[in-house]
């Protein structure tokens, strides 16, 4: 089965633009390649002037009365677009929930330990999800777990805040940290 590349999937999403030729309505109104108006005129004439420039005759705004074209190169432009769509991707940060496990009988450094690493987490501009497990007969004691829970809020209370308190969800206890 055919598997378009990222390139053309990307493509695909933007708006066709009509070059040239596949301009089919006349008159249009012309711009020049230094954004002076040419005025209304017929395609072919339009066509004529791009082709003795050496350029493409680009439709700009064809749901305009009369339709706008604009002489310029586009082979140009598109990799403009192509670059600063590029550019755009790269300074956008998508934010992760991470997860760190803690149980109610937690020994101090496995504590420490988990607690660095959602600092971590934080500190990257993550959110954090504590998850406390309860296994067997430690479901009696939730106290317990929420003590270990609330624990970790305030050592991360400098670098986080709570976004959704803690709560019960079957055998496991969970609240959410985002990075403020």
């Amino acid at each position: 089965m055919f598997s378009p590349s990222k390139e053309a999937r990307i493509q695909d999403t933007t708006k066709r633009v009509r070059v040239n030729k596949q301009i089919r309505i006349s008159p249009i109104r012309v711009i020049a390649a230094d954004g002076a108006q040419l005025g209304i005129m017929d395609v072919d004439a339009a066509l004529a002037q791009a082709i003795e420039q050496g350029l493409d005759l680009v439709e700009v705004a064809p749901m305009a009365r009369p339709p706008v074209a604009r002489i310029m190169d586009y082979g140009k432009f598109k990799f403009e677009q192509a670059k600063m769509a590029r550019q755009a991707k790269k300074k956008q940060h998508v934010i992760h929930l991470k997860e760190v496990k803690y149980r109610p009988g937690i020994e101090e450094h496995d504590f420490m330990t988990k607690t660095r690493h959602a600092r971590e987490f934080l500190k990257d501009g993550n959110k954090v999800k504590v998850t406390l497990m309860f296994r067997g007969r430690q479901i009696a004691h939730p106290e317990l777990g929420r003590q270990v829970v609330n624990r970790v809020a305030t050592e991360l209370a400098d670098v986080a805040k709570i976004e959704t308190d803690p709560k019960f969800e079957g055998k496991f206890m969970t609240m959410i940290l985002a990075p403020k």
